[in-house]
């Protein structure tokens, strides 16, 4: 497959054409010179749904909507490295990374060795209970071995390699945290990057990432790059920035825990960086593991929240691949018990925050992939992707259609005054 099996869908055409109508609507007050227009951009976890994030920042860009700020988790992690590094901010970058994504088969991803993959291919097909049962018996011991010592059935390598090559051969070829940091500098934000109303040009001194993972060796919330120097030291800026996304996605037990070695200043007490960042105030671990993001916070809208009683000169888009609490769970087996459990993790910090800030309501766009597709599913076939894709691009366009930004600022000055 390439993009253009996804584009040349009648219907998602015809999504694009809305899409460009839009292009002289307001959405910010942040603009280039050539007319883009810069909004903040939030992108939750969700496994093999992230192809619908594909299809909702491929309708934003042709609506003429770029992005500044950016920040998702494990899948939402993938496509926010990738906007940030594959080219110049002013750039659309979804038509690519949709080709990149069409013509990679996902199952490449589960990388473990054979008898891994063929348990890993139950789970994910929805084998029977009893097929399942006598598999796990028959490879005991490998199993054992994969998660008792590796504590994950697939490396994660294949899809680390995947990320590490999309960046590297890139416009921007970005092969180090150092080179994406850089490019995210204000010496190289678009021409004319101003505030439409008052013409200033923008303060901000980058544009920044944030790729949210969980250590859990000091039990921390981890922002990357903002915390890369607490794991990797002085030589933070070397390391490629896929390694943070292989963080961001380590699933528990499908995936091996990403891990690094050779912390900075281990057995020693912890220094004011960890303490500020990681509120951490114990020894440093010499080591320390990692696992999906999306356990402990799945949606990250709340890092680029603007403060009660300032009206924002952007907004700050966040887009949801789950359903927002709109029915309650089943826990009436084991499975669903478990698969309840891990989603109360995932959502319960970002709902908390969601309740205390109601006006994101206006800025989220709710796909709801969840309903009809599994996020696990790494072998669902071509026309089920296309659907998934075209899910994202019909949510996308419903919501820039809707979305207000007037209307946005006059409520943040309505609940800056009732906070005052």
């Amino acid at each position: 497959m390439t993009y253009k099996d996804f584009t040349k869908q009648t219907t998602f055409q015809k999504l694009v054409t809305e899409a460009e109508k839009l292009r002289k609507k307001t959405f910010s007050d942040i603009i280039d010179s050539a007319g883009h227009q810069y909004v903040d951009l939030v992108q939750e976890g969700g496994g093999v749904l992230g192809i619908a994030l594909v299809g909702y920042t491929y309708i934003l860009e042709a609506a003429g909507i770029r992005f500044f700020h950016l920040a998702g988790t494990s899948a939402g992690a993938i496509n926010t490295l990738l906007l940030a590094g594959i080219d110049t901010m002013e750039k659309a970058k979804s038509k690519r990374i949709l080709d990149e994504l069409a013509r990679q088969d996902l199952l490449e991803f589960i990388d473990g060795e054979p008898a891994m993959q063929k348990i890993c291919r139950c789970i994910i097909c929805g084998t029977s209970g009893l097929i399942l049962v006598v598999k796990l018996i028959w490879y005991y011991r490998k199993v054992k071995k994969a998660l008792v010592e590796k504590m994950g059935m697939n490396p994660g390598n294949k899809m680390e390699e995947w990320i590490e090559t999309i960046l590297r051969e890139s416009p921007n070829r970005i092969t180090t945290l150092g080179e994406l940091l850089q490019k995210r500098k204000k010496m190289y934000f678009p021409n004319g990057l101003r505030n439409r109303i008052t013409g200033e040009p923008v303060r901000d001194e980058e544009a920044k990432i944030h790729l949210v993972t969980a250590d859990i060796t000091t039990q921390t919330r981890v922002l990357f790059p903002q915390m890369a120097r607490l794991y990797w030291g002085e030589r933070a800026e070397t390391i490629s920035p896929a390694k943070m996304v292989r963080a961001s996605i380590s699933i528990p037990f499908f995936f091996v825990p990403f891990e690094i070695d050779h912390i900075p200043g281990a057995n020693t007490p912890a220094g004011n960086e960890w303490i500020k960042h990681a509120h951490y105030f114990g020894p440093i671990p010499r080591k320390v593991k990692f696992v999906d993001g999306g356990l402990i916070s799945n949606f990250p809208i709340k890092e680029f929240h603007t403060p009660a009683g300032i009206i924002p000169e952007k907004p700050t888009f966040g887009v949801k691949l789950s359903s927002y609490r709109n029915s309650c769970a089943r826990v009436g087996t084991w499975t669903e018990f478990i698969a309840s459990l891990v989603s109360t993790m995932r959502h319960d910090a970002d709902y908390l925050y969601l309740l205390q800030n109601p006006d994101y309501r206006k800025l989220i766009c709710f796909i709801d992939a969840d309903k009809d597709y599994h996020w696990l599913h790494f072998n669902m076939n071509n026309q089920k992707k296309k659907e998934l894709f075209l899910l994202g691009a019909r949510k996308g366009l419903d919501f820039i259609q809707n979305f207000n930004w007037e209307g946005y600022k006059k409520l943040r000055k309505e609940t800056s005054r009732l906070s005052s």
